[in-house]
């Protein structure tokens, strides 16, 4: 009863009394509700806003029906392979027709001079020079049935371009060339695909006339051979298809829609080799959308330079480039106080990031953060980085700082590019995302390596519709990378997480990529350093996190003591092998030999330790057939590698 009673006198406050209670509050009281109240409003009219995921973040791939430990995009319309995503683009060609009349004939192509702003070819402009150019190369005896192989050899330009459109517009095949391949390789190339290589612009015009009938491809035709630099034997040239790069393109469209379509409006900065897929298919994308991509002038010394000049908005690195943003953003930060400030402003953004909020307005960036974005031009606000893996905390700490949209793919040049990416949203790192809508992956039994796919980890295997058709004659190693069922083994290992995404935690192959994306293959290399005299053992080993190669060499305890004698260096084997003169001589005498052998520079290790104990099947480090166990070495000598990275760096 007491309740009831109490509720009984209870009522609400008549219209009258709060005016009456309003009138009576003193004017300064009043005016700091009023100041409150509108504050309140413009914080939540003008507050972050996470970016809307595409999908369950907690669930981006889902199993493949009736399939073993295959998954596929959570994007997918059902158990298929997207193709392409406009139908009036399913061609490399159509993709540009596409963009010619988006742009209504915007700007294209753009270059520039030392201290001089971008000139642009427009679309229609870079149209009829690949209508030229691709005129001539048929008046030289090419055709899509005949020579059909037109190889590419130059730099990041205008003219790259418009010579890889000439072969699209004729149904032939272009095959980019790069200088890393070195000349016996080139020649290798060359010869392979019996190609003519030499594209002349000053006087195709009367071609033209010649040739007038165009002969657009078709989405199954080949569209480009790309020779891998390899590691071991000569290059193997990957045969990609108009469909193949279409579908990667396509993929990356539908990941984004809806948040980061590109438009006329949008700038791309051009100085990832084009010979490379990654750089490709980025520059197919912005093609199809009427974009502009302005190249950069050839030195990556004035890369800066071309960025603040271009004010890209799309913006694609290699983890190598991140690398030296983060180390030179923390360098500048060289007092106490700058760092803290530094430290604390990374820690709020990405406290938002983790919200899934992106954005460069908040008050750190205009404090912190505004000369870093500003030194890439401003306006950038899509970035994408694959060809090597990333370290997680240089992924989180530049998706916070630059404050866009900050994507991570994985692939290989035998799926197009890519095969798996981040999705927008997901600002997490230490992963490379889900699978595209293009194909599927599946994880396969790695036992040797001790990886089961009935645990969520195995072999990195893609099937669908961006995988390669093999490789330029050479049907050998083409059923080596593509098995009798159609999938790609890529020779990463992989791990499912629990939301769907995938993680690279090894290699099957021996095979591995520097940052800067360069491949290495340690068994050529050790099998050279295992010619000088003083080495008795030597592991090289390669962080895809690092730029350059470290090694660990067992000095030879019968050789030494006469080897050292010649040099001058006195002591026991212990007091040697602690010796720093003993190890720079070492180190010499095998960049020596590597140079012989032609080593390229990225193949060199250095810097090297010297370890007393020989490898051994005792210590678990050499298997029973005296076969280097590269895991175990890797583990057991961790913490010397570390030191020698860290020495590197200093």
């Amino acid at each position: 009863m007491q309740a009831q009673d109490l509720i009984r006198h209870l009522r609400i406050p008549e219209l009258d009394d709060l005016r009456q209670y309003v009138r009576s509050l003193p004017t300064n009281t009043l005016m700091g509700m009023g100041a409150f109240a509108a504050i309140t409003t413009y914080w939540l009219a003008t507050r972050p806003k996470a970016v809307k995921p595409p999908c369950d973040l907690h669930m981006q791939s889902v199993e493949v029906q009736g399939s073993r430990y295959a998954c596929r995009s959570i994007l997918q319309d059902g158990d298929t392979y997207m193709t392409y995503y406009y139908k009036d683009a399913q061609t490399m060609y159509e993709f540009f027709l596409r963009g010619l009349r988006v742009s209504n004939n915007g700007p294209c192509l753009g270059s520039r001079k030392p201290g001089k702003p971008y000139k642009w070819l427009l679309y229609k402009e870079v149209a009829d020079r690949a209508e030229f150019a691709g005129s001539a190369l048929l008046h030289r005896g090419h055709s899509q049935t005949g020579d059909k192989y037109i190889g590419i050899f130059a730099q990041n330009r205008p003219e790259w371009t418009i010579s890889e459109l000439a072969c699209y517009t004729y149904s032939l095949v272009a095959v980019p060339l790069y200088d890393t391949l070195g000349t016996e390789a080139i020649s290798y190339i060359i010869d392979k695909g019996e190609q003519a290589h030499s594209i002349f612009y000053n006087s195709v015009q009367y071609f033209y006339d010649i040739f007038p009938f165009y002969s657009p491809p078709k989405p199954e035709d080949l569209a480009l051979i790309c020779f891998t630099s390899g590691t071991t034997g000569s290059p193997k040239g990957a045969m990609l298809t108009h469909g193949n790069v279409v579908s990667n393109c396509s993929a990356f469209i539908k990941v984004t829609e809806g948040l980061l379509k590109p438009s006329p409006q949008d700038v791309l900065i051009s100085f990832l080799p084009l010979a490379h897929m990654f750089e490709r298919v980025v520059e197919g994308v912005l093609l199809v959308h009427g974009a502009r991509i302005g190249y950069f002038q050839g030195d990556i010394r004035l890369l800066m330079d071309d960025l603040k000049t271009l004010k890209p908005t799309i913006f694609p690195v290699v983890p190598r480039l991140l690398n030296r943003m983060f180390d030179k953003i923390f360098g500048q930060a060289n007092t106490p106080l700058k760092r803290w400030l530094l430290d604390f402003a990374t820690s709020r953004k990405e406290a938002e990031l983790k919200s899934g909020v992106v954005r460069k307005d908040s008050m750190w960036d205009k404090v912190i953060f505004s000369k870093v974005q500003a030194s890439l031009g401003g306006r950038v606000r899509l970035m994408i980085t694959g060809a090597a893996p990333v370290s997680p905390t240089v992924l989180t700490f530049l998706r916070a700082a630059l404050g866009c949209q900050f994507y991570e793919g994985y692939g290989q040049t035998e799926c197009t590019a890519g095969c798996t990416m981040s999705l927008p949203g997901d600002w997490t790192a230490g992963h490379v995302g889900a699978p595209l809508p293009c194909n599927f992956v599946k994880l396969l039994d790695a036992p040797e390596m001790n990886y089961f796919a009935a645990n969520g980890e195995g072999e990195v295997c893609v099937k669908g519709s961006n995988v390669f058709q093999g490789y330029l004659k050479d049907p050998e190693r083409t059923s080596e990378a593509i098995d009798k069922d159609g999938w790609l083994h890529t020779g990463d290992v992989g791990k499912w997480l629990p939301n769907g995404t995938l993680k690279i935690i090894d290699r099957k192959k021996h095979i591995f990529k520097l940052a800067q994306g360069e491949y290495i293959a340690p068994e050529k290399i050790e099998n050279i350093y295992i010619r000088s005299d003083p080495v008795a053992q030597v592991f090289v080993h390669g962080d895809s996190l690092q730029a350059c190669l470290v090694g660990i060499v067992v000095p030879d305890p019968d050789f030494l003591p006469g080897w050292v004698k010649k040099r001058g260096i006195e002591g026991s084997y212990t007091e040697m092998c602690k010796s720093k003169e003993l190890k720079n001589a070492i180190l010499e005498d095998i960049i020596r030999l590597g140079k012989e052998a032609g080593l390229k520079s990225f193949e060199q290790v250095r810097d090297i330790a010297l370890h007393m104990e020989m490898f051994s099947v005792q210590n678990g480090l050499l298997t029973p057939t005296l076969k280097a166990k590269r895991t175990e070495l890797r583990n057991h000598f961790r913490e010397k590698i570390d030191q020698l990275y860290a020495k590197i760096k200093m």
